[in-house]
């Protein structure tokens, strides 16, 4: 098994603990998020009817032009705040947070930070 596979592994298994715990319903849905070396992506989900709320993502043509590099902090944060300003928007104001295995520090600290900021409660 090579390091990159071990690490992906790792992952995986960090995310399962984490799903077993953290479940999105319709008063509190859930925030998660995904990230790779180039960029950044969240989503809303309301688990118990299996649908996306709202999304925002570093790929997105509007976020594109705002951040030349999706895969830093300030690419994370201009994401948090777009994303949290969609949930306002559609009436969401509590979420539960989804770290989808990755550890909480830089770009995911840097989302959350910038959705608590914006106005969504964790």
């Amino acid at each position: 098994m090579n390091d990159q596979t071990r690490k992906l592994a790792q992952r995986l298994r960090r995310k399962r603990h984490v799903r077993h715990r953290v479940f999105g319903t319709s008063e509190r849905p859930r925030l998660t998020v995904f990230r790779s070396n180039q960029h950044i992506s969240a989503q809303i989900i309301d688990d118990s009817r299996g649908v996306t709320l709202c999304q925002a993502s570093s790929q997105n043509k509007a976020m594109a032009e705002a951040v030349k590099y999706g895969g830093n902090k300030a690419a994370a944060d201009q994401v948090g705040t777009a994303l949290a300003s969609a949930a306002k928007a559609k009436g969401i104001e509590k979420v539960a947070f989804d770290r989808n295995g990755y550890r909480f520090h830089g770009r995911v600290q840097a989302l959350a930070d910038a959705a608590r900021k914006a106005g969504l409660l964790f």
